[in-house]
């Protein structure tokens, strides 16, 4: 009897030996497998957030063509934003295109691809002004349409060239917007004006406009429109009553812009590549292409946050964007 108990009490103790044993290497295997995942986790974002950012700090894209290709795509604004959905060109971006482009040794000439409706003042005058400090020679090829803004930074390159089809022109201000006091009046929502200065709330929609802040607005309007046609006759050697004629928002179609005088040549990119390589001797055209790459960061950031801005604004927000904005569109 004594030996069958010391045989179980043996046989109970290797048992619990073995589950401890096991125990162990469960937990074990446990925090390996945690290490590998946390291993795993912490190389992919290095190699997708870390590497490229280094990338971007300590590297220089160097632009190796002759003629540098610089796109104006969409609407233009003073910074970065959505217009209508839209996305925009800003001043600044294009600006340093620019500069770049002046200052690399390899490019003799740069061309401005052109396919905008145009928008704010001070973004387009701002493109402009650097075109024309630019020493190297610039060409401006008007794709489907180059208006208003856009027309004025394609007015101050060396030539224009433009497809006999494409939108051009539009010498115009605008500063329109919608107002919804009938609307809010069928609603019984009210409008209770407190301003400090009679003029602080011009413009805006919950109200009609006064006779008075029709004439303010209006002779801004009129200042801008001006500015905007000493500027077109300026660069295209245009007598300003000439260009005063044409500036009355219309646009001109290509064929017509040449008549005009607002253009110098029809064609697109082979009549322009022809022109370039003739004009300037160059017996080949690599191009230097300068445009915004967005990071990973950026990309996955932008695409959150433009989702999660967009899904809570309405339409009502969208239609109140630049309410008080002049635009050369």
């Amino acid at each position: 009897m004594k030996k069958v108990v010391e045989i179980n009490k043996e046989i109970n103790n290797k048992n619990s030996f073995c589950n401890e044993e096991n125990n162990f290497t469960e937990k074990s295997s446990g925090k390996r497998s945690r290490k590998i995942v946390l291993t795993l986790i912490c190389l992919a974002l290095f190699f997708l957030i870390i590497v490229p950012f280094v990338y971007t700090i300590f590297t220089k894209d160097v632009k190796l063509g002759n003629v540098a290709m610089i796109k104006i795509n969409g609407p233009i604004m003073d910074i970065s934003e959505g217009f209508l959905g839209q996305k925009t060109v800003t001043s600044e971006e294009v600006k340093g295109f620019i500069e770049d482009a002046e200052d690399n040794e390899n490019v003799k000439v740069i061309l401005l691809e052109i396919n905008s409706p145009g928008g704010a003042p001070v973004a387009s005058e701002e493109i402009a002004k650097k075109i024309k400090k630019v020493k190297k020679p610039v060409v401006a090829l008007i794709k489907d349409e180059g208006t208003s803004g856009a027309y004025w930074i394609a007015s101050s390159a060396d030539r224009i060239f433009a497809n006999r089809m494409s939108y051009t022109g539009s010498i115009g201000v605008i500063s329109s917007y919608l107002e919804f006091s009938g609307l809010m009046d069928k609603y019984g929502v009210g409008y209770e004006r407190l301003v400090a200065g009679d003029n602080k709330d011009v413009g805006i929609p919950y109200r009609k406009l006064t006779s008075d802040e029709e004439k303010i607005i209006q002779a801004k309007l009129d200042k801008v429109h001006d500015y905007f046609i000493t500027a077109i006759a300026e660069n295209r050697n245009l007598s300003e009553e000439k260009v005063r004629k044409l500036a009355t928002g219309e646009f001109y179609l290509g064929s017509e812009a040449l008549d005009l005088g607002l253009i110098d040549e029809l064609g697109g990119s082979d009549e322009v590549e022809e022109y370039i390589k003739k004009t300037y001797e160059l017996e080949k055209i690599e191009y230097a292409h300068y445009e915004e790459e967005a990071g990973l960061f950026e990309l996955l950031t932008g695409v959150f946050t433009d989702f999660s801005f967009q899904a809570g604004r309405g339409f009502g927000s969208i239609l109140l964007e630049g309410q008080k904005k002049m635009m050369l569109v």
